[in-house]
């Protein structure tokens, strides 16, 4: 292109404008190779150069390498050598290596004869505008895609309302592209049916800058619907005039159909309607909203049958055929759906396998397909089926839409299903026992007042059964408590297979049973026990273990005994006790004899609790004798009570065992303890030589975990070392099942505490349990030393017990000696220490004294003394 000339102008006018030009533009000439020759002092600025830097260079090294690499400068450069003229924004690399953005054109020079000399370059720089252009560019793009990358649909319409653009999420939603809907109107294209009143309202809102927000049902490309949150905001420009509108659609079709429905079926719920009511609302509801549909819920019950719950527009004859159906792997899509617990679409009812025994009555109705949708329960199985029939199968089956009606009424099916199964669970655990499934106490307690009530009318006896099992705590510590419980649920099925249509049987708690039998007497009560003991009886297999059921049962009869059911279970359960004492599977009938000792038993149990408060328990102290040098080797602490007022002296084997059942042999114990270290202490200071006391605990006593603290202080009050005591042991400890015995009783042995076992080879003696507990003594039981003057076996026992001791690297004491010839059998046999009245009876603290002073050699200082038990260290 060849340059105009301006030969014409006066050459002090071109100088002058030249001269302004050179003052405000970058200014440069280039060689036709490129090659910089001239340059303003603008174009050095913005490039950062000198002149000496500048000239010379080639119009190359101003690019930056990825237009040299791609071509594009030898691109425009060979454009400029052929005369063609070039504008634009360019990038151009500064001395510093940065960049900056020139408005720069390029115009090819000839001189007077035509012919190409240089290219002349003017350039502005506009880094900074082209800088903000790019940071908003930036901007727009990075909008675009968190609005491509939103679920909700967006919108952009002009001030005529046309869509000027739209989201990723519009196209998903809906279907439609955004060349697809490009110019449309929004409102007719997704809302047709909304009224021209409401479009030139919502127009006018946005017109006067505010925004505007409804909940629409809008359509989309292929007729889905959706309900939808709509929130269109105004743009209004630099003049204050509606410019465009930016519109956000949210699906809330799922949270909208929870809405509706859950408040009428909730509300239904609040009231107490019943079920088949509440669950006719969900249907007739989903068919309003959807009516292409017919909505049926079936239940599925424990024992997969399915029973009609609602079906309000299918006919009844329909529904009832199918109730009592079990489900299976092709029982048409209700049935199906309940087996795989999945959904089952099935859309031609009558060529699909799954429907092939129950099309036939379907067809006649005219349905073409059907979808069923477990309904599951908390627990994740099918409890129901949730179903919707279609007579076209061509409309919208199982659409987006239907799934989410089908996932809301779903929800709150079974929130009614699970309702009604809660409420039915309470009535049963309200009034029935969980267990076995018998009448609990509140039940019973209902039906004997009411057979009661019928025997007083009629003039009639009847009889109230408390029926307790015989070692039934044996089984559940030596077997476990599941064994426990099977045997429970056996009793329970053998005492109904036993009772009368008329009878009535219940269970109160643990192993105790309660039976009351009508238009009963004596004869018949003892009939009735006689075939329930054959019953029990019979062979049972517990955890690989065949056992012997019997029970101890008392009987109180109505009215002789009493008139309320209160009374009579209190003189049955009394006569209970009776027949258990009088041994296993005996029965007994209550009595007033019964009646008194029960009011004696109460009364000394009343008197125990006031001696224990009131300081009347004492201890008497039986001596334990080293057989091979006749000293003392410790002594038995046993307790001792006398009621001054009424009731004397009474026998430990009478208030101990009471103590146990009334819950105070803890306190018993701890109180013996105290006193014991009290009293040894005290004989410490006069001077006495007594080795060590033994106390005995029960194992309930262990069940405290603060027991190991208590001795501990006990022990430091009192000044005594952990060996100065002993504590005895029953066998049955080994059964204890109490998650504290075991940590306490190590707690108390890792202090220091000698541990002793008691009466040993009468109870539950067993090798493997003795291994476990850090027992430093045993104590032969003294039926066996009664027995040792006459009787072999007696004698082979103790000798094979004191074996025992001795591996086990225990100290075995004999109890009961009585007689000079047990005394020498015992030594004979190698029994390093006894007791019994053969030394001493049981002494008071003062009687000890005299005895020791009396039979034992002159006190030496208690270092020098054995110590208790130290053989077996």
């Amino acid at each position: 292109m060849r340059e105009e000339s301006n030969d014409w102008l006066p050459e002090a006018v071109q100088r002058t404008q030249f001269q302004a030009l050179d003052r405000v533009m970058a200014m440069a000439s280039f060689d036709l190779d490129g090659v910089l020759r001239n340059a303003n002092r603008n174009y050095l600025q913005l490039l950062g150069l000198t002149q000496d830097q500048a000239m010379g260079r080639s119009h190359e090294s101003f690019c930056t390498a990825s237009q040299v690499h791609s071509g594009a400068h030898a691109a425009l450069w060979s454009q400029l050598r052929a005369g063609q003229a070039h504008s634009g924004v360019v990038e151009r690399v500064r001395s510093d290596g940065s960049s900056c953005w020139l408005e720069a054109t390029y115009t090819p020079v000839c001189d007077a004869q035509g012919q190409l000399t240089q290219i002349l370059k003017v350039a502005t720089d506009v880094t900074q505008r082209h800088l903000q252009e790019q940071a908003h560019q930036q901007h727009l793009e990075c909008l675009s895609l968190v609005a491509d990358a939103s679920d909700a649909a967006v919108i952009i319409s002009d001030s005529q309302s046309r869509i000027v653009y739209v989201n990723g999420g519009f196209s998903r939603m809906f279907g439609w592209t955004q060349e697809e809907v490009l110019g449309q109107a929004p409102i007719a294209l997704l809302a047709p049916q909304m009224q021209e009143t409401f479009t030139e309202q919502y127009r006018s809102e946005l017109r006067g800058g505010k925004p505007v927000w409804r909940e629409e049902i809008v359509v989309g490309k292929q007729g889905q619907r959706y309900w939808a949150k709509v929130t269109s905001n105004p743009v209004i420009n630099d003049q204050g005039v509606w410019s465009c509108t930016v519109s956000v659609l949210t699906d809330i079709t799922r949270s909208k159909m929870h809405e509706a429905l859950q408040h009428r079926v909730l509300e239904a719920m609040a009231r107490e309607q019943p079920l088949s009511e509440v669950l006719d609302m969900v249907c007739l509801e989903v068919e309003r909203i959807a009516p292409e549909v017919t909505a049926s819920i079936l239940e599925v019950d424990a024992q997969g049958l399915l029973h009609p719950l609602a079906s309000p527009s299918l006919p009844s004859s329909y529904s009832a055929l199918l109730d009592g159906v079990a489900i299976g792997p092709k029982v048409g899509s209700c049935g199906t759906a309940a087996w795989r617990n999945a959904p089952v679409l099935v859309t031609d009812i009558a060529t699909d396998p799954l429907w092939r025994d129950y099309k036939h009555l379907i067809l006649p109705l005219g349905y073409q397909a059907c979808w069923s949708t477990p309904i599951c329960g908390t627990a994740g199985k099918p409890i129901g089926t949730f179903a919707f029939y279609y007579r076209d199968a061509t409309a919208g089956v199982a659409s987006a839409y239907h799934q989410q009606l089908v996932d809301a009424c779903t929800h709150l099916c079974a929130l009614a299903l699970e309702r009604e199964h809660t409420r039915a669970r309470i009535r049963q655990l309200a009034f029935y026992d969980g267990l076995t499934g018998l009448p609990n106490r509140s039940l019973l307690q209902a039906n004997a007042d009411q057979a009661m009530a019928a025997a007083a009318r009629n003039d009639e006896q009847l009889a109230v059964l408390f029926i307790d099992l015989d070692r039934f705590k044996q089984v559940n510590d030596s077997m476990g408590h599941p064994a426990g419980d099977e045997l429970l649920r056996v009793v329970a099925a053998r005492l109904q297979k036993v009772l009368g249509p008329g009878d009535i049987a219940g269970r109160l708690s643990g192993d105790e049973f309660v039976a009351v039998l009508p238009q009963c007497d004596a004869e018949r009560v003892t009939n009735t026990i006689e075939r329930l003991q054959e019953q029990l009886a019979e062979p049972l297999v517990l955890a690989d273990n065949a056992l012997a059921i019997s029970a101890s049962i008392g009987i109180a009869m109505f009215p002789a005994d009493g008139r309320d059911m209160e009374t009579l279970l209190h003189r049955a359960d009394m006569a209970m006790y009776q027949a258990k004492s009088s041994g296993r599977g005996r029965f007994s009938f209550f009595s007033s004899e019964m009646n008194r000792l029960a009011q004696e038993r109460l009364a000394l149990e009343n008197a125990l609790r006031k001696a224990l408060q009131g300081g009347e328990l004492r201890l008497h102290y039986q001596p334990q004798v080293d057989l091979a040098t006749g000293q003392l080797y410790g002594v038995e602490a046993l307790a001792r009570w006398t009621h001054p007022p009424q009731l004397g002296e009474i026998s430990p084997a009478r208030f101990i065992p009471l103590a146990e059942e009334c819950g105070l042999i803890a306190d018993l114990g701890r109180w013996a303890v105290g006193e014991a270290c009290r009293q040894l202490a005290a004989w410490r200071t006069q001077g006495l030589a007594v080795p060590a006391v033994s106390v005995n605990l029960s194992p309930s006593s262990f069940h405290n975990l603060d027991l190991p603290r208590m001795i501990a202080d006990t022990l430091d009050r009192h000044a005594l070392a952990p060996k100065d005591l002993t504590l005895e042991l029953t066998e049955s400890i080994l059964l204890d099942t109490n998650p504290s015995t075991m940590k306490t009783i190590e707690e108390v042995h890792a202090h220091g505490v000698r541990l002793s076992m008691d009466d040993f080879g009468t109870g539950y003696s067993s090798l493997s349990y003795l291994r476990r507990l850090p027992v430093s003594e045993l104590k032969l039981d003294r039926s066996f030393v009664a027995d040792l003057e006459h009787d072999e076996a007696a004698r082979a026992l103790s000798s094979a017990i004191l074996g025992i001791g001795q591996s086990l690297r225990l100290t075995v004491v004999a109890e009961g000696v009585e007689t000079p010839v047990q005394n020498i059998m015992l030594r004979e046999q190698g029994y390093p220490v006894a007791q019994g009245f053969l030394f001493a009876r049981p002494l008071a603290p003062q009687d000890l004294e005299r005895w020791l002073v009396a039979r034992m050699a002159p006190a030496q200082d208690s270092a020098d003394q054995p110590v208790h038990g130290e053989e077996s260290a």
